[in-house]
């Protein structure tokens, strides 16, 4: 038999004694690489601002609609003063829009009491009043609801997006076709592709370089509230009855929003929730109503719309009236689009007290 030769052996040895070293090293730090644990998913901050005399008996309180914005701002933006906190969104010389939804009136659309409080605040901070426009789809709504005369009260603009016309350059397309009205671009033309745009309205394709949108908690029975999303996104462009089909909405509403001359622009959403009417979308129906006296405010539209939908549904549960049959589609594709966060769990709820 032939033996080892003794450096054999000993490189051999040696071989043995760093595999067994290797392997005791990687059980005993028990594989620290893959045990690192994940960081947390980001999550979107809403402050909810309650003040029960804010609308007491439906008739506004404006200090203390002031104190809560004073309060909203500052929790949300971290900032010492509502000055400071206001322009953490705007510039001085930005044109800011405010996007109302006015078609239901006052009482149950976007108050004009809240808007007032949100002009003051913009003043405060060193932004002109000829710099303000407060703007909703049609003048005629906004008038009966009272932004005209608000508007000449506080020495703003007040502009109706489909008044201003619509720029033919920047448009949404999509394969569905629509019926077109008078106030479409293409109404009353013939040929293929006519019925395929929606265009967005010069208002803020050439005029507006900042959105601050303040929307009801109101109802909607296909988008399931009149919110962010559904309000600017539909607000802001021609052929839109297109939209109202279930599909068509929870795809064509994201996209329209996604466009850069549309929700690039928001700079901040606050959701008039002094009132919470959870039937009946823009009929007035105070029997479907629940005071709640709360201001909401957040950087992310999704957030604050998905939020909306579950307070609905609870007031709808509470007083045991029926739900419509509402998918959340929309907002699911607004969250893979980056427009914002529709997992409840990833939404950071603050509740704060209004400023005294």
């Amino acid at each position: 038999m032939r033996q080892e030769t003794p450096d054999f052996i000993a490189l051999f040895r040696a071989f043995i004694g760093v595999c067994a070293v290797t392997i005791c090293c990687l059980f005993a730090a028990d594989l620290p690489v893959q045990s690192t644990p994940l960081q947390p998913l980001a999550s979107s901050k809403v402050i909810v601002v309650h003040d029960p005399q804010a609308f007491a008996g439906y008739n506004p309180n404006p200090a203390a609609i002031r104190s809560m914005f004073e309060g909203g701002l500052t929790a949300l933006t971290e900032k010492k003063d509502a000055v400071s906190a206001v322009r953490a969104f705007v510039n001085t010389n930005d044109i800011v829009g405010i996007k109302v939804f006015s078609g239901p009136g006052q009482l149950t659309g976007t108050r004009p009491s809240v808007v007032r409080a949100l002009v003051e605040q913009l003043i405060s901070a060193g932004v002109p009043s000829t710099n303000i426009v407060i703007w909703d789809r049609r003048m005629l709504d906004l008038r009966r609801a009272g932004y005209i005369e608000l508007g000449e009260k506080l020495h703003v603009r007040v502009a109706g997006s489909m008044d201003e016309g619509y720029d033919t350059n920047v448009f949404y397309s999509a394969p569905f076709v629509g019926k077109l009205i008078w106030s479409d671009v293409e109404f009353g033309r013939t040929g293929e592709g006519i019925g395929r745009k929606s265009y967005v309205s010069k208002l803020l394709t050439q005029q507006l370089t900042k959105i601050i949108q303040v929307t009801p908690l109101l109802n909607h029975n296909v988008a399931g509230v009149s919110g962010n999303l559904y309000g600017l996104a539909i607000g802001s462009i021609d052929n839109y009855l297109r939209f109202e089909n279930p599909t068509q909405m929870a795809s064509g509403v994201p996209e329209i929003y996604a466009l850069p001359q549309v929700g690039d622009k928001v700079a901040l959403n606050i959701v008039d929730a002094l009132l919470c009417q959870y039937l009946g979308e823009d009929e007035v129906l105070l029997q479907y109503a629940t005071l709640l006296n709360e201001l909401r405010f957040s950087t992310d539209p999704v957030a604050l719309d998905v939020l909306s939908l579950d307070e609905l549904e609870q007031q709808r549960r509470k007083h045991g009236a029926p739900s419509p049959k509402i998918t959340r589609e929309l907002y699911e594709n607004a969250a893979v689009l980056d427009l914002g966060k529709s997992d409840a769990k990833r939404i950071e709820v603050l509740t704060v007290a209004p400023e005294k």
